[in-house]
């Protein structure tokens, strides 16, 4: 009886990794998630890990066996039972599975990711020695994952002639906070290669180059990619009442009314409230207009019972006519809809609390030591705008990473503030 339940239960833990894993990929991003709703989700992770670890051999066969599904929930749980085991077949058999896509791959950093540094340091050295530039390119976000720096590695990847790993070193340069490679990162401001166009211009803008704006900017006015991230890093660069004028120019193109909206929450200066509440009437951007909001304001708009319903007659996201050839998920599915009367009544009791002219993060002044308190208490979005503010504040300190595991990003945030309240038990 006991040989039949057993390889059921290690099969369901095996799957349960892999699905969980699937959603705490879509959390780290979410506006919904704080650091503690991640941390729960991740120690869920863990405990079917745990069951895989328990399983010994038995657990490694049936993550190998899942590999053939092409699927990165299965290479995560894969790579991080091989390099635990630190068996040199197992790591070899998950590789060749993770270079075949970059979706895959992902899976495979997060797994790296995941282990503690020590524990995957001498391992991750094949990889990022490889002659594969797609070994590389793992290897270099292996290490930046942890925020190690890879040395010489990095320096030979800025110079490749693969397009990919020398867009990930380029992105690489500015998580570490190597400011003694600006230099490189301008040579790279008029690459061919989108990625490597912008991956160079948003790290110089991280490590203090005003000079990166106008390259961002360039992103968000050609209707090309990385536009979204593009325009957060450009008004962060420029000074506030540049900023809030190339906003208004953006507000006026019709196709650029939603990067408009988002440029507004990245600027944080209260003065744009007004125009989000016309946003917040148009219910293709109402959502979004509303998390602006509240990235300057800090209301939450749901747990303040400040939330609409679904306007009538609208739809999002896929819909159910064969003929719709629009397929995009709804990028807004998980922001709540913004009542606008509640919210600008609301702001008439509140709007003295603000000053026009100062950026603001979640209700407050974008100080030092506010934006570390974000880092504890905020939404994943939120703390992730916090971060980036705080690498602008102090160009070459490496980049918080909000996506690692939640039980080591409290370590760290515990150890590296510690004056801080400890509101992340």
């Amino acid at each position: 009886m006991m040989n039949k339940v057993i390889p059921e239960i290690i099969q369901q833990h095996a799957e349960e990794a892999a699905f969980l894993w699937l959603l705490r990929d879509q959390a780290v991003k979410a506006p919904q998630y704080s650091l503690s709703d991640l941390a729960e989700l991740d120690e869920r992770v863990e405990a079917h890990l745990d069951g895989l670890r328990i399983a010994g051999e038995a657990g490694w066969e049936i993550c190998e066996e899942a590999l053939e599904w092409q699927e990165p929930g299965e290479v995560f749980a894969a790579a991080l039972l091989a390099f635990e085991s630190g068996e040199e077949e197992g790591i070899q058999k998950v590789l060749e599975v993770a270079i075949t896509s970059s979706e895959l791959s992902r899976g495979f950093v997060s797994a790296l990711g995941w282990l503690p540094y020590e524990q995957v340091a001498a391992q991750i050295q094949y990889p990022l020695t490889a002659e594969s530039t797609v070994l590389r390119r793992l290897g270099i976000a292996a290490f930046t994952v942890h925020r190690q720096d890879p040395g010489d590695q990095l320096s030979d990847a800025l110079s490749n002639q693969d397009d990919s790993l020398r867009s990930r070193a380029l992105q690489a340069v500015g998580e570490l906070g190597r400011k003694d490679l600006l230099p490189t990162l301008r040579e790279q401001f008029n690459a061919k290669e989108e990625s490597c166009r912008f991956s160079a211009s948003w790290s110089a803008g991280l490590l203090g180059d005003s000079d990166a704006a106008s390259v961002l900017k360039s992103f968000v006015e050609s209707d090309v990619s990385y536009e979204e991230e593009a325009v957060k890093m450009a008004v962060r660069k420029m000074d506030l009442s540049s900023a809030i004028v190339w906003q208004k120019e953006l507000a006026q193109s019709r196709n650029k009314i939603r990067l408009a909206v988002i440029a507004a929450g990245a600027i944080g200066d209260p003065v744009i409230i007004p125009w989000l509440f016309e946003q917040m009437a148009v219910s293709e951007i109402a959502r979004v207009a509303g998390e602006a909001f509240t990235m300057i304001t800090g209301v939450d708009i749901a747990y303040d019972d400040l939330e609409g319903d679904w306007p009538e007659g609208f739809e999002a996201g896929p819909t159910e006519n064969p003929e719709d050839e629009d397929v995009a998920m709804d990028a807004d599915e998980d922001l709540p809809w913004p009542n606008v009367e509640l919210i600008q009544n609301w702001w008439q009791s509140n709007s003295s609390n603000f000053q026009n002219g100062t950026r603001h993060l979640l209700g407050k002044p974008m100080t030092k030591e506010w934006l570390q308190q974000v880092l504890f208490v905020g939404k994943q979005r939120q703390r992730a705008a916090a971060a980036i503010e705080l690498a602008l504040l102090e160009p070459g300190h490496p980049l918080f990473e909000v996506r690692a595991p939640g039980f080591r990003q409290k370590q760290l945030l515990n150890s590296w503030y510690p004056s801080s309240e400890k509101l992340v038990a």
